[in-house]
């Protein structure tokens, strides 16, 4: 057997990695190994047993500062350790995290191969996203195998003269993660979510949903949204904005002071992956500055305001799934009021970002790079339906 690290340290990682996991699951050579660094510790756990997953490895990387270069001084040995210690075939990292860059680097002092999965995404300002944009130009230089999830994508490693044999078009498998948790239908496990959609059904209310992280939206600019998300509640009564916050203290108390105490604006603590799904998929709107759900949802046909001033993630916006709206108040406002008022919902199912079959082709360019013959497995072409 030849064992696949696959790493996660946050949630998107645990959720886009997940579908790997369960076709490498029954694989009669590779062996998926899922190793937890311990970058948010309480929610990855979370996100995989929504696939019946759980962490192999599970790292204790001890943090006071919260800083970045703290945590990249404690991944580093602690990968260190587990790959002197397993001597994997393949270390596969997800998107631009500190973990996916530690792991990557790791890797590659180590010599092992590095395969990026959802490798090529562009914003050319390394200031926005920060750190993401740069994490991902730094882990393109040194992996072995670059995962692209869109043509755009792969035209970008292209265009800073990456060799074409190690581009792969997959499609992302956000798209293969989210549809596997919307046929699953669970109910809400958390009780205020539960509480809420009770009353949506009773009144016959409409759903916003609001996720603003990002760093280089802390302060002043975060604030202009939450402005804006408080308006947005006051101005169309039959509306319920839920926001669920992110585990950055930071962000939970810069959120819960601009928007407690409206009675129609649900704060709550972070939602597991199946009640974000859930919740996703009833949405009128979303206002968000999260990759993820930029990908997500198109599934659903839900209209998504990005909350930057670019995205990585143009194929959403190329397609008319997604604005760019940035951080000013008033453009996110007549934007949130032109969609309400039009009651705008989008064809589902026509995703920019794939079919939902992305973590076959990852499974196939796996085994190419681990050097099973050319036939071992069917590859299957990138199918992405056509935009209406």
């Amino acid at each position: 057997m030849k064992e696949v690290l696959l790493l996660a340290g946050t949630r998107p990682e645990a959720v886009k990695i997940a579908p790997v996991a369960l076709v490498l699951a029954d694989h009669p050579v590779l062996r998926p190994v899922i190793v937890h660094s311990g970058q948010h510790v309480d929610v990855v756990g979370g996100a995989l047993r929504a696939f019946g997953l759980a962490p192999d490895v599970e790292l204790d990387v001890p943090r006071a500062t919260g800083g970045q270069a703290e945590l990249v001084a404690g991944l580093v040995p602690a990968l260190d350790r587990v790959l002197r210690k397993r001597r994997p075939a393949v270390v596969l990292v997800q998107g631009d995290t500190t973990t996916a860059l530690a792991g990557a680097l790791t890797a590659f002092w180590r010599g092992v191969p590095v395969a990026h999965l959802e490798a090529g995404l562009r914003t050319g300002d390394l200031r926005g996203p920060f750190p993401e944009e740069g994490n991902r130009q730094m882990i393109a230089r040194i992996a072995a195998l670059h995962l692209a999830p869109t043509d755009d994508a792969a035209s970008a490693l292209l265009c800073e003269a990456l060799p074409d044999s190690r581009i792969v078009v997959t499609g992302n498998t956000a798209v293969d993660a989210v549809r596997r948790v919307a046929a699953a239908d669970r109910p809400a496990r958390d009780p205020d979510l539960a509480r809420l959609e009770q009353v949506l059904d009773e009144r016959g209310e409409r759903l916003v949903l609001v996720t603003a992280h990002r760093r280089e939206s802390w302060g002043a600019p975060l604030d202009r949204v939450l402005h804006a998300v408080r308006a947005i509640a006051d101005r169309h009564p039959d509306v319920r904005v839920l926001v669920p916050t992110h585990p950055n203290p930071v962000v939970r108390t810069q959120v819960r002071r601009a928007l407690g105490g409206h009675d129609r604006i649900l704060v709550t603590g972070p939602l597991d992956y199946p009640d974000l799904v859930r919740a996703l998929r009833r949405s009128a709107l979303v206002l968000t500055d999260s990759g993820g759900i930029q990908e997500e949802a198109p599934t659903f046909g839900v209209p998504v305001l990005v909350l930057r001033d670019s995205t990585e993630r143009t194929a959403a916006v190329e397609a008319g799934c997604a604005w760019l709206v940035g951080t000013d108040t008033t453009r996110i406002l007549a934007e949130a009021g032109w969609v309400l008022a039009s009651r705008l919902r989008l064809p589902p199912g026509r995703n920019p970002f794939g079919d939902g079959a992305a973590a076959d082709r990852v499974r196939a360019a796996l085994e190419q790079l681990v050097g099973l013959p050319a036939d071992f497995a069917d590859v299957l072409p990138m199918r992405i339906p056509s935009t209406p």
